[in-house]
């Protein structure tokens, strides 16, 4: 079962997915009752989009549930939630909420490249601790791409999320700038030129964050990574290293940015035999 539904974000309506594992669901009624507590009377519209291949027979509120937090790449339309991804990540037995960030599929506010929109990501924590099968204990962040600025922000400025992934993250935004010409315009429109606010790429930049993200930290890259060269993965993997960080590195040898969907869902399994392992030493 998946719902798009809204959410607050500071003075903004967002928008987020909520995927539960294959053979779960939960009443609509009931989450928008609960949602609607939070916020205090305050209706946030919700609906259900997408219902998983097994028949959903089992009351997801029969326990409390693991919950990954996956953050996007892109910005606007480009590299929105890959609602496929989702149900991947639910079939490993978890519950997952996906952000879209402020300003896009019709959420309020603009997305800044991990500006404002960083706050996106705790809000999203602190309504998914307020339900009643959430286990607010349990909570790990994916970022993917620029989706790790997102979800480092969320570790360095949270006591939220216990596990930290980082896949085929942006670690260093000038860095990104100076690599990825085609991005330059946007950086520039969006986030300024690091020339002139290297203080604003500094500050969307997850390596700046490494000292205070005090969780385990797992980061995946491809080898041949032509749209975040695996040397931002690196820079990050020894940056944590360098400051006595719990931190893992799966590298991928002949894979780029994306994967194939076979080889997809075993990196997928082996990032979440990661984050249980941590659990468990946790």
């Amino acid at each position: 079962m998946m719902i798009h539904m809204t959410y607050r974000s500071g003075d903004y309506k967002v928008k987020g997915y909520l995927s539960l594992p294959d053979g779960y669901s939960v009443e609509l009624v009931q989450l928008q009752a609960q949602v609607r507590q939070y916020y205090d009377a305050e209706e946030m519209p919700m609906q259900v989009i997408a219902c998983n291949r097994e028949r959903e027979t089992r009351d997801i509120r029969g326990r409390k549930w693991p919950v990954l937090i996956y953050c996007r790449g892109g910005i606007g339309r480009v590299g929105q939630v890959k609602t496929e991804w989702l149900e991947r990540f639910s079939r490993c037995g978890f519950i997952v909420f996906a952000p879209v960030y402020r300003g896009t599929e019709g959420g309020e506010g603009r997305d800044e490249f991990g500006g404002g929109d960083m706050e996106d990501v705790p809000a999203a924590c602190r309504l998914l601790a307020s339900l009643d099968f959430i286990d607010p204990e349990r909570m790990s962040a994916m970022g993917f791409s620029r989706g790790s600025v997102n979800a480092a922000y969320a570790a360095a400025e949270t006591d939220y999320i216990k596990q930290l992934v980082l896949w085929g993250g942006v670690s260093d935004l000038t860095k990104t700038y100076e690599e990825r010409v085609e991005l330059r315009r946007m950086l520039k429109r969006v986030v300024g030129n690091p020339a002139k606010v290297p203080g604003a790429y500094e500050a969307r930049s997850p390596v700046c964050m490494a000292e205070r993200i005090h969780c385990p930290v797992l980061i995946i890259h491809g080898q041949e990574d032509a749209q975040v060269d695996v040397s931002h993965g690196l820079n990050m993997y020894e940056r944590l290293k360098e400051i006595g960080a719990d931190v893992d590195m799966h590298l991928y040898e002949g894979y780029g940015h994306h994967m194939p969907p076979e080889m997809h869902m075993k990196a997928i399994q082996r990032m979440f035999e990661w984050i249980r392992s941590h659990e468990l030493l946790g």
